[in-house]
């Protein structure tokens, strides 16, 4: 992962016209689809701050309602690579600006379901993810999807992010361990991110994680008011060793990032993963078990060794499809357990 993907969320500047404040969102009528509908469901963190444009932050964000009628289209700004899954049907690729038709072949009439996921804007990738509303045929409404009680965050790198993967976030273990628990989840990544801030430039999670806009250096601090994590699932390390972290600091560090965690999360359950190709796996155990001997035994290491299938990796690093189906496999029953 030499080549990071640096997360810089250019668009959400452009909307706010500088700092990032993710206020709570200026509702609407319910059932019209505007950004304001409460029937819209926003997971993940998104600015809400423009009532007419709501953007998504980091990977993996996205929304979710239902819907009346036989068609629905997306009212986007400019150009966005977005994935759409109607009824709980396969991820379908759209892209395109002004009005996106969701429904090119019209549904049978009655009640739906829709997700949408925008492609994450980052390095070279500065498409326009901008929420702008729903066009539904006409006499029909949105309403609230089914309740999902629960939230799952994973924190990470790259490869929580489902980079290679053929859909990114939404192909990557995280989106998809949701899916299957069918609890809401969200991707806190970035490709090229460490645990540790280093002098050569690493984007990290130890100062990062707790801001809004993709871990963008300036913006303001996300509101974890906004949402509480049941569960939060970090695969940190892959990226510290090639900066040069040394294990010592690598454990100290990992275990003040837990701790601050849990103070924002105080009834989450917390899964270190050891990460796949396995650095700083003895570190990770470590500073789970210092966060258990302080008192916290909902905090718990999870060993990933020999997950990932011979074929499941697209390079040295990343999983690809197969690899991260196989993850979601292994580890869906590992969060189960504990929620």
């Amino acid at each position: 992962m030499r080549g990071r993907l640096r997360g810089a969320m250019l668009i959400a500047a452009v909307i706010t016209g500088g700092l990032l404040a993710p206020a709570a969102p200026a509702r609407a009528a319910a059932g019209d689809g505007t950004p304001g509908d409460t029937n819209i469901s926003f997971v993940g963190r998104w600015n809400t701050t423009n009532a007419s444009a709501y953007v998504p932050y980091w990977a993996g964000a996205y929304l979710r309602v239902g819907f009346t009628g036989r068609t629905v289209k997306l009212k986007q700004r400019n150009t966005i690579d977005l994935w759409a899954s109607i009824d709980g049907g396969p991820f379908t690729a759209f892209k395109g600006s002004g009005m996106i038709n969701l429904t090119p072949t019209a549904l049978a009439a009655g009640n739906h379901t829709l997700i949408v996921s925008y492609r994450q804007v980052a390095s070279s990738y500065t498409g326009d993810a901008v929420f702008q509303g729903l066009t539904l045929d006409a006499g029909a409404t949105t309403f609230k999807a089914p309740t999902r009680t629960k939230l799952i965050e994973f924190v990470g790198d790259s490869i929580t992010a489902g980079t290679t993967s053929s859909r990114l976030a939404v192909t990557g273990y995280g989106f998809q361990t949701g899916e299957k628990l069918g609890h809401n989840h969200t991707q806190i990544s970035i490709g090229g991110m460490c645990l540790s801030e280093t002098t050569d430039g690493c984007w990290a999670h130890e100062t990062r994680y707790w801001m809004a806009s993709g871990g963008q250096a300036g913006t303001t601090a996300w509101d974890f008011s906004r949402y509480t994590a049941d569960a939060v699932v970090i695969n940190l390390g892959t990226n510290d060793r090639s900066h040069g972290v040394t294990g010592a600091d690598f454990q100290a560090k990992y275990t003040t990032f837990l701790t601050r965690i849990r103070q924002r999360f105080p009834t989450a359950k917390l899964f270190a993963l050891r990460t796949f190709i396995g650095r700083y796996a003895a570190e990770t155990q470590a500073a789970v078990q210092a966060r258990n001997a302080a008192g916290d035994a909902a905090v718990f290491y999870v060993d990933t060794t020999g997950w990932l299938p011979s074929d499941g990796l697209s390079d040295s690093v990343h999983p690809n499809d197969k690899g991260h189906q196989a993850i979601t496999d292994r580890l869906a029953p590992v969060i189960s357990a504990k929620l």
